[in-house]
């Protein structure tokens, strides 16, 4: 047998830091949890988490670097791409009715005869579409209005207070959204995991839409009921993150110090879990990180603890009633694909998509499946006016 060193090397490198500072926060979370003026309670909810930070660490930085190691040497196709294509486009802030200011982006003539909105995920932005932004314009050309948007606490929108980081208020937000970016007029949505779950929170919520100004959602990645079923459920029982989760609402200035452990509890997950290929472009890989890197602890922790908890199951008989794609990577471990499935056999005009071999960010790893799959769904949401724009465009051919 080898030397315990052997059969437990240390950490080296970007595990070394991480594991550092795992201990680190673990001690100020150890000082915070004594100060006498804290009740029994919340002295408990940090206290549980303080062995976890400082275990978790370690395995974070291991896992972070067989990751990067793992896609060292792949040829990079999209090297020079311009993933900050949708800063360029036109936008504007919808403020929500308790105050907060979502950031938007729009593509397409505002007289398009249909718009298509974009609801993005979990510790993601708007630009998780990127492919879709890039490509889709140009299939639809001027028949198609896209909008797309940063959910509350994610990318370039504000925080909000922590109570309202559930996927029942993403629902209100996107009717907001809506509201505001589509008074009048055809609406496809498109949902993204957690953005998915927020269209089945709308759906639930402002039924009278769907059928008349809703006519076809995508769900993609998605599930309509709590993910403890999945993998990352027993992540959600971690102390760490619930220690964090105390600290959010009872000390956020701990948590500002201490975010970079508590994100080295999820983040490894979330990287791992985002694409089936070991052999994705490096910079599409960069990109989707940076994204989850960004999002402010305070947005990982409670959302986190939402999507657990959120069952928008109500809203499928909602859905029911319009066209709908289902699409899932089959190797997509933080909503497996039998929560897809599960929902495409309750809905009679749904198309399900497997797509073999990809993870949690299918959009981003097989673009052209998802992009076909949506041109689809909008000439099934609304075919006669697809037609005559498939006419025009023959017609323009010949000329």
């Amino acid at each position: 047998m080898g030397s315990d060193e052997e059969r437990n090397p240390k950490p080296r490198g970007i595990d070394q830091r991480l594991a550092r500072r795992a201990e680190k926060s673990a001690e100020r979370l150890a000082r915070k949890a004594d100060h006498p003026g804290l009740g029994v309670g919340k002295r408990a909810g940090l206290l549980a988490g303080v062995a976890g930070l400082g275990a978790v660490g370690t395995v974070a930085g291991v896992s972070a670097a067989r990751s990067f190691g793992q896609r060292s040497g792949v040829e990079d196709v999209y090297q020079r791409e311009d993933f900050g294509l949708l800063d360029a486009d036109r936008g504007c802030v919808v403020t929500t009715p308790d105050g907060i200011p979502l950031v938007v982006r729009e593509v397409g003539p505002t007289t398009a005869p249909l718009t298509v909105v974009f609801a993005h995920g979990f510790c993601l932005q708007m630009g998780s579409f990127h492919f879709q932004r890039a490509a889709l314009a140009s299939r639809w050309g001027d028949q198609v209005r896209m909008v797309f948007y940063d959910q509350r606490g994610h990318g370039q929108s504000s925080a909000a207070p922590v109570d309202t980081y559930t996927v029942d208020q993403l629902g209100k937000d996107l009717e907001t959204v809506l509201q505001v970016m589509v008074p009048r007029g055809p609406v496809v949505l498109v949902g993204h995991s957690m953005g998915g779950m927020t269209v089945l929170s709308h759906a639930r919520q402002f039924p009278e839409h769907y059928g008349s100004r809703i006519v076809g959602a995508a769900l993609i990645s998605s599930a309509a009921e709590g993910l403890s079923r999945s993998p990352l459920g027993e992540i959600l029982q971690n102390p760490a993150l619930e220690a964090v989760r105390f600290a959010a609402r009872y000390a956020p200035k701990l948590v500002h110090r201490t975010r970079g452990a508590a994100r080295s509890v999820i983040r490894p997950i979330l990287r791992a879990a985002s694409y089936g290929d070991d052999h994705m472009s490096p910079s599409v890989v960069a990109f989707s990180e940076k994204m989850i890197h960004d999002t402010p602890i305070a947005t990982l922790v409670e959302f986190l603890h939402a999507l657990e908890v959120h069952d928008e199951s109500a809203a499928l008989p909602v859905l029911a009633r319009i066209p709908t794609l289902i699409a899932c990577g089959d190797h997509d471990v933080l909503t497996p694909m039998v929560h897809s499935e599960e929902m495409a056999a309750v809905l009679p005009n749904s198309e399900l998509l497997i797509v073999p071999g990809a993870g949690h960010l299918v959009q981003l790893e097989q673009p052209e499946l998802i992009n076909d799959a949506l041109v689809a769904l909008v000439e099934r949401a609304t075919p006669s006016k697809l037609v005559a724009f498939a006419r025009r465009l023959k017609d323009r051919n010949r000329g």
